[in-house]
């Protein structure tokens, strides 16, 4: 019993990936609105921004669960990463409207979905444990919400801008899209032996 309880390779994979969607979330969710707000040409439009990731979480998970049945769970995870990622460079790579609230809906639609998706993932795989390893995700999920908010804030602090910030939420989106991809992989090799 006691070594059926250590992680697999599998299981750590997903930890990992669910570490680097805990920085691209608590960052983007943290700092969203003071980016935009920081943007001369943005100023005021901050809660403008924060509507729309509202509105767009709205249908997410289903929409995302119906991507899962399509594709399946790991390549609909890796597509709701890979934009996460987009939604955390499009108001560092404009200082207009429009890339402010495109980042803002591809994050709520996003989001929401990583979560439910990498939950029902571990619950199906996991069946005759699954509170363990949602356990175990949900801490990772939560160290990275500890960790992230602090190093932005600091950096945000001495160098007056939040773009480094969101770059390291988009580059923690794609290492976790990453993640993913060499996840599938073993499970396919592990089916594949079995």
């Amino acid at each position: 019993a006691a070594a059926s309880t250590r992680p697999s390779l599998s299981m750590w994979l997903l930890i990992a990936s669910y570490f680097f969607a805990g920085i691209g979330f608590v960052v983007s969710a943290t700092f969203l609105v003071a980016a935009t707000e920081r943007q001369p040409a943005l100023a005021g439009t901050g809660f403008l921004v924060w509507i729309v990731v509202g509105l767009a979480s709205i249908p997410a998970t289903f929409a995302w669960d119906r991507i899962a049945r399509r594709v399946g769970e790991v390549p609909a995870m890796i597509a709701a990463c890979l934009l996460q990622g987009l939604s955390s460079l499009l108001p560092v790579m404009s200082g207009h409207l429009w890339a402010a609230l495109g980042g803002a809906v591809l994050f709520g639609v996003t989001f929401i979905g990583i979560v439910s998706l990498m939950l029902t993932l571990v619950g199906r795989r996991n069946g005759a444990n699954p509170s363990q390893a949602m356990a175990r995700l949900t801490l990772s999920y939560g160290v990275a919400q500890i960790v992230a908010p602090a190093f932005v804030g600091t950096v945000a602090e001495r160098t007056g801008s939040y773009d480094a910030g969101m770059w390291l939420a988009a580059l923690a989106m794609f290492a976790g899209a990453l993640v993913l991809a060499f996840y599938g992989r073993v499970e396919r090799r592990a089916s594949a032996a079995a």
